[in-house]
């Protein structure tokens, strides 16, 4: 079979190749010029060779996304944010997963490179986010969820000690005392949400049960049983991401408690699962919506106006209480 040239399309539509590529484009063309090539493209059933295209220009109607872990719930819903908001644009989103991984987190930076993305929203590793206060690419770059203090680029990100802060305040308000914290190593979010937990608990004169948790299937699940087994457990529990909750209900239901009659539960991620385990789970609801479209937007505008300090959008989420935090 023979491929349809632009050529071929522009001989049929009677104007010229470069008007055809400016049609395609969606450069300014003439109304009824326009009609004309978009009738030979549909008559001829030519598809443009993006590569080539790409090779050409810097602008491929493409753009990256860099999650952390697509089995986390907060990436899944933000990918499917960014896939909207790109949608809209007519644009497509090559969507990549690191696992926490600086290693595949690099790889996949110069995959982008490679392909020419008009812009890449990226959620690094805490190495990575370091990293992001002396690197610079050749495409905008946004980061989500997670930045370092002094980046050189646009950030959309949560207040995440002040949220986790507010579960804590939640959980003594109800009567909790042992409040144990559970936090991811590898992101900056693990850390600031620590960082809240321990300010909010030494500030409420409790004494501060923070760990730390390595990336990894069963991690958590493990750790938290692990402390359950313990003389003293703690009375009430906090994760600070929604695959770490999951484990710890698992822990939870492994060590023969019940929720929240033996033991009180809270953490990140407002998912259907949360609403529907026993009197539903406390959880923090991020605003994962508002954060992929902003992204999104942002980074369009810094394509448009790359020069100038970078920006940085904190949103706020909202604590939403059910029956697994009733008081000891």
């Amino acid at each position: 079979m023979t491929r349809v040239g632009i050529k071929q399309v522009a001989a049929l539509a009677g104007v010229s190749p470069a008007t055809v590529s400016r049609t395609l484009a969606g450069k300014p063309v003439d109304p009824a010029m326009r009609a004309r090539v978009e009738d030979a493209v549909r008559a001829t059933g030519y598809r443009p060779n993006l590569a080539a295209r790409r090779l050409r220009s810097r602008d491929s109607g493409t753009i990256g996304l860099i999650v952390a872990d697509i089995r986390n719930p907060f990436f899944t819903a933000v990918s499917r944010a960014v896939e909207d908001a790109a949608f809209e644009r007519g644009l497509r989103v090559i969507l990549c997963n690191t696992d926490e991984n600086p290693a595949k987190e690099q790889m996949y930076l110069r995959l982008m490179e490679e392909e020419r993305v008009t812009g890449t929203i990226f959620a690094p590793t805490r190495e990575g986010a370091e990293k992001m206060t002396r690197s610079r690419f050749s495409f905008p770059l946004v980061l989500i969820d997670r930045a370092a203090p002094m980046s050189l680029h646009d950030a959309v990100l949560l207040d995440n000690a002040g949220a986790c802060a507010e579960l804590v305040r939640h959980l003594h308000q109800r009567g909790y005392r042992r409040i144990a914290g559970f936090f991811g190593a590898a992101s900056t979010t693990g850390r600031e949400r620590r960082e809240g937990y321990e300010q909010t608990m030494r500030a409420l004169g409790l004494e501060p049960a923070a760990r730390f948790l390595e990336h990894g299937a069963g991690v958590a699940e493990a750790a938290v049983g692990q402390l359950l087994a313990e003389s003293q457990r703690p009375e009430a529990l906090i994760a600070s991401n929604g695959v770490m909750l999951l484990d710890m209900v698992r822990a939870i239901r492994r060590a023969g408690l019940r929720v929240p009659e033996e033991i009180g539960l809270a953490g990140f991620d407002n998912e259907p699962w949360t609403e529907i385990v026993g009197e539903g789970i406390t959880v923090i609801e991020q605003p994962v919506e508002e954060i992929g479209r902003n992204a999104v937007a942002m980074l369009l505008e810094r394509g448009l106006h790359p020069e100038g300090a970078a920006k940085r959008l904190a949103l706020q989420a909202r604590c939403v209480v059910r029956g697994s935090t009733p008081g000891p």
